[in-house]
């Protein structure tokens, strides 16, 4: 091997998740779903948490033919019961989390004078209650056994700016963020490190109609660089926070949007 290949092959492994656990919560469909793909492709033992367990079967079992290693565990994530029996679930499967990805997320859709407290409280609870609750828990196994671990909040652009209709998603996911930030400060005297990604606009299986619909294209042309996210743009973002390629970071908030944050529209 050359000495220029064996650099190449250095700096690529620093992304490498072999031997870790990783949790992704809301992994039962989009999103979730192809990041804990990503998760086991680079090597980690993934946990795939949600309420759907039969989407959650057919996800591991499609890791597991791939030659990755994965296992289903029932998670919602506004029990607290549910939070902590999980990580007990985690640790008797495969030892503690070490790379925790906060994930799941809902939304409803209505202008603010629509929304009802309950709507409210369904996308507080699940959005940023239960990414806290998750957060903290990991956390607190990570310092009981003295590892070093990796939080990773999926948060949106709507938590640094707004659009009509969602005003509770946007409250919650501006609260992931600051959260985010709080609990870096704690944490990273114990060597855990905190952080969250931004999305944009992405498309999947749920919005896709929308996204490329007539609506969709005035939406997409207000993109700076005039095109939506695929999923396959979280990756890069998902393994730089996970592995020890970031391990001076913490903290930060990435955005993945093609410039949609930094427009003015």
């Amino acid at each position: 091997m050359s000495p220029v290949t064996s650099s190449v092959a250095q700096q690529l492994s620093m992304f490498s998740l072999e031997g870790r656990v990783a949790l992704i919560t809301g992994a039962s469909s989009g999103i979730g779903r192809h990041l804990a793909q990503t998760l086991a492709n680079a090597g980690a033992h993934v946990i795939v948490a949600a309420r759907r367990a039969a989407k959650l079967e057919s996800l591991v079992n499609q890791i597991n033919q791939s030659g990755g290693h994965a296992h289903a565990v029932d998670l919602d994530v506004t029990q607290s019961r549910s939070v902590t029996a999980c990580f007990d679930a985690i640790e008797a499967i495969a030892g503690v989390a070490d790379v925790i990805v906060s994930n799941a997320g809902t939304t409803v859709a209505k202008p603010a004078l629509e929304q009802t407290e309950a709507d409210w409280d369904a996308v507080l609870d699940t959005n940023l209650k239960g990414c806290w609750m998750v957060d903290t828990e990991a956390a607190r196994r990570l310092v009981k056994h003295k590892k070093n671990g990796s939080i990773i909040n999926i948060a949106s652009i709507l938590g640094a700016r707004v659009a009509g209709a969602v005003a509770p998603y946007s409250a919650s996911k501006a609260g992931v963020i600051q959260s985010t930030q709080s609990l870096a400060l704690e944490f990273a005297r114990y060597g855990i490190r905190v952080n969250a990604i931004l999305p944009g606009y992405v498309i999947t299986d749920l919005n896709s109609e929308f996204l490329l619909s007539e609506a969709g294209k005035k939406l997409e042309s207000r993109i700076p660089a005039r095109r939506f996210c695929k999923m396959q743009d979280l990756e890069g973002p998902l393994l730089l926070l996970a592995s020890d390629a970031g391990k001076a970071m913490t903290g930060t908030a990435i955005a993945v949007d093609w410039g949609h944050l930094v427009s003015s529209l």
